[in-house]
């Protein structure tokens, strides 16, 4: 299990311009990552370093983002005005979720414009519009290629601020331990800050090492 991307919603100005504006803060160049046909959204793609990636994403004038709990989380947040949607945690078997949290993963998939088709299975996402604070799951499958391979990078993950309790995040993911000693051991070269929120729990920030030195958006 590990942190395997987050995810920000559009703002007002749409998806390339977002993205654009997210990618230069980072000094790197997002990738047009296609069409979610199962939830009515797209994104581009902004890799990191160390296996990890920016999803930016936006909702679609079609039925499945109306049906879809992404597309509904997604179209909630961009909004709102946009901003940090989700963290997504990396899990080798899936199955293994489905018992912490009790339901079936759903299935998902996308086109990327080079004919590519990407699939995984995804499990928690119901609970991006109720209680953020905590990541969903995903499992990618068998010999996709990872979105972090996508383009050049000199950018990586380092801090994740979440508004919300540890120890309600450390009962998701199923850890055990003294709540607060082993927060730094969740994801080795991640820090892990939380605070209370006076809104909707959540993602607050995230911080980055950058090839022109630390950034927060």
């Amino acid at each position: 299990m590990r942190v395997d991307h987050v995810v920000y919603a559009a703002a007002a100005d749409g998806l390339i311009s977002t993205a654009k504006r997210v990618g230069a803060l980072l000094g790197v160049e997002p990738n047009d990552g296609g069409i979610h046909p199962r939830f009515g959204t797209r994104n581009m793609i902004i890799p990191l370093k160390n296996d990890r990636f920016v999803e930016v994403v936006e909702v679609l004038d079609h039925p499945a983002s109306d049906k879809a709990p992404f597309g509904q989380a997604v179209r909630a947040c961009s909004e709102a005005g946009g901003g940090w949607l989700a963290w997504v945690v990396r899990v080798n078997d899936i199955g293994i979720a489905e018992g912490l949290v009790g339901r079936a993963a759903a299935p998902g998939n996308r086109h990327r414009p080079d004919g590519v088709e990407l699939s995984w299975k995804q499990l928690g996402v119901k609970g991006l519009t109720s209680d953020a604070q905590v990541p969903y799951f995903i499992q990618w499958a068998d010999g996709v290629p990872h979105p972090s391979g996508d383009g050049p990078t000199e950018a990586s993950l380092t801090r994740l601020q979440i508004g919300g309790s540890p120890v309600r995040v450390r009962d998701w993911l199923g850890l055990n331990g003294e709540p607060g000693v082993d927060r730094d051991e969740w994801e080795p070269g991640i820090t892990f800050d939380f605070a209370a929120p006076h809104g909707t729990p959540g993602l607050i920030s995230v911080s980055f090492e950058t090839a022109d030195g630390p950034v927060t958006i």
